[in-house]
């Protein structure tokens, strides 16, 4: 049972686990027995048993760890990951247990250099654009009536989104290098068309421009980062689960310190889990405080905890409802499977 002590609540979403969230400074994470503790100036504010502990993400800075509790989190399977208070993925403690198997990894390099790496990642291109499409049907049902102009740029955008799946379906080569450049320009158009008309999709007050990444100081793309970096931990726990290399990707070339196959992975799940949240929050009036040029910290906590959530709903997936987030680790080990070349993979596509 989680408990709480009367002090600053912290950000915690329930899923089957717990995803414990950290984001205030100063404070100091321990290990009491059987359970993890949470202090604030010296004050014990939480306090949650390792079992019901799925991950801990530690967001911004001054945040403090005992080396028992880095322990028994390695020897439990529990990843501690670290993301700015921007949402930007900066390291990871895992137990390298977590990473002991060696068939599949061996697979995943050799597959780079044939067809393999060409047909996932048209895939990953697949899933990415059909969501964006999905994402836009869901958003066009409630302006059918109500905003005739945009649901006809919705059904315009689509329609282009369309031809780029067919142009990506087209593309063939031995390998990955061949293409590469190809399909990229392909997902950099459909990422055109898509934010295009999501930019119709938002209140016209937010003066919504376009997507911008690196360095983003407006609330929309500052919200979209912050969440595409929770999504991030996500995946690459589940990319790491199942066995598999995280700097190994297919669509996004190698780079050193560059997790090429966790953006690969997460391109199927970013318009479904995170564009969806921050559309529909700032469609129904919704605001997001920024302290200078980040979001405000009790906005950040509001917004990761709807992104978690998010990922914590249910979603139909080869026949049977399952939640978002198993989801992800589900494609993560159909992917290894794939590899290993004892059964197909097919790109991840969420309902509208």
């Amino acid at each position: 049972m989680l408990k709480n002590h009367g002090g600053s609540i912290l950000s915690l979403t329930i899923l089957n686990k717990l995803i414990l969230t950290l984001d205030k400074f100063g404070q100091f994470i321990g290990k009491t027995s059987e359970r993890i503790t949470v202090r604030e100036k010296g004050d014990l504010v939480q306090e949650v048993p390792f079992f019901q502990v799925e991950q801990i993400l530690v967001v911004g800075n001054g945040i403090s760890f005992s080396s028992d509790l880095i322990n028994e989190c390695a020897e439990r399977g529990i990843p501690i990951t670290f993301l700015t208070s921007t949402g930007k993925p900066l390291a990871r403690l895992a137990s390298p247990d977590l990473v002991g198997t060696v068939a599949t990894r061996r697979e995943q390099l050799l597959a780079y250099s044939d067809r393999r790496s060409v047909l996932l990642a048209k895939l990953f291109i697949e899933g990415k654009i059909r969501n964006q499409m999905s994402t836009l049907k869901y958003f066009a049902r409630h302006r059918k009536e109500a905003n005739r102009e945009v649901y006809e740029k919705i059904c315009q955008g689509n329609d282009k989104l369309e031809s780029l799946l067919k142009e990506c379906d087209s593309l063939d080569g031995a390998k990955i290098d061949e293409v590469r450049e190809l399909l990229l320009s392909i997902e950099g158009r459909a990422a055109s068309v898509y934010w295009e008309i999501v930019g119709e999709i938002f209140p016209a007050e937010l003066n919504f421009t376009g997507r911008e990444r690196r360095g983003a100081t407006d609330p929309v793309n500052s919200a979209l980062n912050y969440g595409y970096g929770i999504l991030y931990s996500q995946i690459w726990n589940a990319v790491v689960l199942a066995g598999l290399d995280p700097f190994a990707g297919f669509l996004h070339a190698d780079r050193p310190g560059k997790p090429s196959l966790v953006l690969d992975l997460i391109e199927e799940f970013r318009s479904f889990v995170v564009d969806r949240t921050v559309i529909s929050y700032f469609s129904k009036g919704g605001s997001l405080k920024m302290d200078g040029d980040c979001i405000a910290d009790d906005a950040r906590r509001d917004l990761g905890n709807r992104v978690l959530n998010r990922l914590n709903e249910e979603e139909r997936f080869k026949g049977k409802k399952h939640k978002v987030r198993t989801i992800v680790q589900l494609q993560s080990r159909h992917l290894a499977t794939f590899l290993r070349g004892e059964g197909k993979y097919k790109p991840f596509v969420g309902s509208w």
